[in-house]
């Protein structure tokens, strides 16, 4: 299922879909610790608003699985504003800032619904996400429950819908890097992180370190040489730790979905008795936990989306606008 998802729908995805691109307008939220580049697309008459972003890689331009959410959300007349997180696509060129794993973007998601409701974007907000971005996503809900910035108030924010989050980075990067696949995934993704702090050394070459680039080469390396000392923290594991969901979620008080998958093969499986026990213990979390469906997998065939009622084959999106929908 991940497999087919990362080359097979990411080729066709546009072909399954009845609902057109938004009319997106780029802005860029400068209100906030860091500024962020964003799409925002309004209807006609919007019922609530949907923020989101994507996972450890990636920009705006190539994040095909948060388009198909905006299309679908667009058309169920949600505004939906859609970002490049810290480091990433445009904002890259906005801000030197490194990534924190939701220690601070929790607090860009509060900062930009605050903006985006000066702009037009109605409550209630909907804080969502996938794999990283949903981990992102999750520490923005908490910081909604506190944190009131740019004329936000905490009522506007309704809550979260995430799709296959990290939760423990200590448990499931070790894991990673010792399955017999997994380690293959794990060098593209460092990979990709090494080019991304390239890029961002050629936007800000002041800030950003060659040599620290240079012995970046796996995950844990990257977050060693350049995410940790800027955050003042002493090691990889605690910056793990730190930056853990499983340390907010039991504090959540806001609906908030969780869509994952047992067979995910990028997480540790020990993750999930915690997520379960989690779950059980605050009635805020709705935990949808699947027995199939890859890491940010989920594609449903016509006999699912016939039980479902679904026109299309986008399982986690569909239940994840229904949860939205029953509360607006």
């Amino acid at each position: 299922m991940t497999l087919y998802a990362a080359f097979r729908s990411s080729q066709t995805w546009q072909t399954t879909l009845i609902e057109v691109e938004p009319k997106y307008e780029p802005v860029i939220f400068t209100k906030g610790e860091v500024p962020i580049f964003a799409w925002m697309a309004i209807p006609d008459h919007p019922k609530g608003t949907i923020i989101g972003t994507y996972g450890i890689t990636g920009s705006l331009d190539n994040q095909w699985l948060l388009q198909i959410l905006a299309r679908k959300a667009y058309h169920q007349n949600y505004a939906v504003v859609l970002f490049d997180w810290r480091a990433h696509g445009e904002s890259a060129k906005l801000s030197s800032c490194l990534t924190s794993d939701g220690i601070n973007e929790g607090k860009d998601f509060v900062s930009i619904a605050g903006e985006s409701k000066v702009m037009g974007c109605p409550a209630p907000f909907w804080f969502t996400g996938y794999s990283l971005g949903g981990q992102l996503a999750l520490w923005g809900v908490h910081y909604s429950q506190f944190l009131e910035v740019n004329g936000l108030k905490s009522s506007d924010v309704a809550g979260g819908a995430v799709i296959c989050p990290n939760l423990d980075s200590n448990r499931s990067l070790p894991y990673l890097m010792a399955h017999p696949s997994g380690k293959y995934i794990e060098q593209a993704i460092a990979k990709s992180l090494k080019q991304l702090a390239l890029q961002l050394h050629s936007y800000h070459p002041q800030d950003i370190e060659l040599e620290a680039i240079e012995a970046a080469n796996t995950i844990w390396d990257f977050d060693r040489e350049l995410v940790i000392p800027r955050l003042g923290i002493s090691s990889v594991e605690e910056y793990f730790t730190l930056s853990s969901p499983f340390r907010i979620l039991p504090k959540i008080s806001k609906p908030t979905l969780i869509l994952y998958a047992e067979d995910d093969p990028m997480f540790s499986p020990s993750i999930i008795p915690d997520l379960k026990a989690v779950a059980q213990s605050n009635q805020a979390i709705d935990l949808i936990l699947t027995k199939s469906g890859g890491h940010v997998g989920y594609i449903s065939s016509l006999d699912c989306q016939n039980a479902n009622r679904d026109r299309d084959c986008w399982w986690a999106w569909n239940r994840i606008l229904d949860y939205m929908n029953n509360y607006c």
